[in-house]
């Protein structure tokens, strides 16, 4: 919910409520972790980067399946490293 008002996707404070509001839900105007995020899927650290690469290129594809992103063009990996010393942002097209 921070990441996506640091990111600049909702206003601040607005997070929240746009993930109530099932905007970030499949289906929804802006799609976020539409796998379920790193900890549904056993939160690889130390692979938490390829992981989320993986499911982009899975999405910009066509081939996620059912958690599949409509006409997904465009897709973003946000990460944190050990205390928040590192972040890193990779962006990925079609």
């Amino acid at each position: 919910i921070l990441a996506i008002e640091d990111l600049g996707f909702v206003e601040k404070g607005q997070g929240g409520k746009a993930t109530e509001d099932g905007i970030t839900a499949l289906g929804g105007n802006l799609p976020i972790n539409t796998s379920g995020g790193l900890k549904a899927c056993g939160h690889p650290v130390g692979a938490t980067g390829i992981k989320q690469a993986y499911e982009i290129a899975l999405q910009l594809r066509g081939e996620a399946g059912r958690r599949q992103v409509e006409e997904a063009e465009v897709g973003l990996a946000h990460n944190v490293g050990g205390s928040g010393g590192t972040a890193l942002v990779h962006i990925f097209t079609r």
